[in-house]
């Protein structure tokens, strides 16, 4: 039994078709599909129940795909390890991050890295918690609130939930307006795994206030271009666009405010390095917004 063919089998898994997966991992469907029945023969068991032209998992395939999936993530710790200990360093790093924070603050990030330092990549984990981020891939989490006390992590800043509205606006020049100013405007937010709005509706709930968002935009770039078309209030934490107004949102006294940590693995074979990573990106983040608006 080889890594491959198991990899063939949790990408078929993740893709639903042979096709699919065949595209994928740039091989052959008749040859993909010659690698999953041998499989299969290998371990004695149906993975897929095939029919309608698709393939779901047969319940010994749902039972064994978490463990080939951790198998498959325990061989590339161990290449990785081997990597770090010839060579001293980190080649790659992938970063997992809410889809604000990618663009806002990470995608900058990467911007300073020196030819020197590991190759960066990464992903948009909305609605992931850290561990399953982790799994997904990612060898540095970034993440609102602080995560499991099982993971290594450190705070890398704080962002204020701003409301964006037209420089006309009657709160235009206000510095701050209450979560209860809200209670009868039209709100733009992005959907509920977006931290942003995680933030909003907690906020919402720890003051006993009813906001409602009334309208969910795609993006924070977008919730703001329906405030510049006049279409309502955006909450959101991203950099201003559209020359509007931001005012800092105060609920129950204090401000609307996203607590970034930075996460990893503490047996990571580069846990050193992913370490000052999160350093460098955390002095990142206070150069650029201050450790607290």
């Amino acid at each position: 039994m080889e890594l491959r063919t198991l990899r063939y089998f949790a990408e078929v898994a993740k893709a639903g078709t042979v096709s699919g997966a065949a595209e994928t991992l740039h091989v052959t469907q008749p040859g993909l599909s010659r690698q999953l029945r041998q499989l299969e023969r290998q371990l004695g068991v149906p993975l897929f129940d095939r029919s309608g032209g698709r393939l779901a998992l047969s319940a010994a395939g749902r039972d064994l795909l978490p463990r080939v999936d951790q198998l498959l993530a325990d061989a590339e710790r161990l290449a990785l390890g081997a990597r770090v200990l010839a060579t001293g360093r980190l080649d790659r790093v992938t970063i997992a991050a809410p889809a604000t924070t990618l663009a806002e603050v990470i995608a900058p990030f990467i911007a300073t890295l020196a030819p020197a330092d590991p190759t960066p990549s990464a992903f948009a984990c909305d609605g992931y918690e850290p561990h399953a981020a982790l799994r997904a891939g990612a060898d540095l989490v970034i993440t609102n609130g602080r995560p499991a006390d099982a993971m290594s992590s450190i705070a890398i800043g704080v962002l204020p939930v701003w409301a964006y509205l037209p420089s006309g606006h009657r709160w235009a020049k206000r510095d701050a307006i209450d979560l209860a100013d809200l209670e009868n405007e039209t709100i733009i937010c992005l959907p509920t795994t977006f931290s942003a709005r995680q933030v909003l509706d907690a906020a919402a709930r720890h003051t006993h206030q009813t906001v409602s968002v009334d309208i969910e935009a795609s993006s924070g770039a977008v919730a703001q271009a329906l405030a510049a078309a006049g279409r309502g209030i955006a909450v959101v934490t991203d950099d201003p666009r559209f020359d509007l107004a931001r005012v800092k949102v105060i609920a129950g006294g204090d401000p609307m405010n996203l607590h970034l940590f930075a996460a990893w693995d503490p047996d990571h074979p580069a846990h050193a390095t992913l370490a000052a990573v999160a350093q460098r990106l955390a002095e990142h983040v206070d150069e650029h917004y201050g450790s607290s608006p």
